[in-house]
């Protein structure tokens, strides 16, 4: 039986998951699943997918990665994908996902995004920033 193999690196405000399987298949949908939600329930919430060392995907694994992401949205954190070579890139530019996946070339920029991404939700959920307009007295 298959299973994902992966490395984790937990950094102050994400974790990055590094896929070591050459080929992520249907069958391996759930146990991503698990993955990705298991440590996005483990501080920190931030998730990056390095795919770097992933040459082939099934679109069932490229749903599952968007639904996950999703998730991870709806929770107010961030999934970030990185890496694809032009392999993966070509398979996902065959389906309807291409335009929905949180994706950078480098995992480097994949940081940069989460960052960006717990400021902007750090500045929104501020309560001591008001703006008001001035009175029209």
């Amino acid at each position: 039986m298959s299973q994902i193999l992966y490395q984790t690196a937990t950094k102050e405000k994400f974790t990055v998951i590094t896929i070591e399987n050459k080929e992520l298949l249907s069958n391996l949908v759930t146990e991503l699943d698990n993955l990705t939600t298991k440590l996005g329930n483990t501080a920190p919430n931030n998730l990056i997918l390095n795919l770097k060392l992933v040459q082939n995907w099934d679109e069932a694994i490229i749903e599952q990665i968007a639904k996950s992401q999703g998730q991870f949205y709806e929770q107010n954190t961030s999934f970030v994908v990185c890496a694809l070579s032009d392999q993966l890139q070509d398979i996902l530019d065959k389906t309807d996902y291409a335009d929905l996946l949180n994706m950078t070339p480098t995992e480097s920029e994949a940081w940069d995004i989460v960052q960006m991404e717990e400021i902007e939700r750090e500045l929104l959920d501020s309560d001591d920033m008001e703006f008001s307009l001035p009175n029209e007295d």
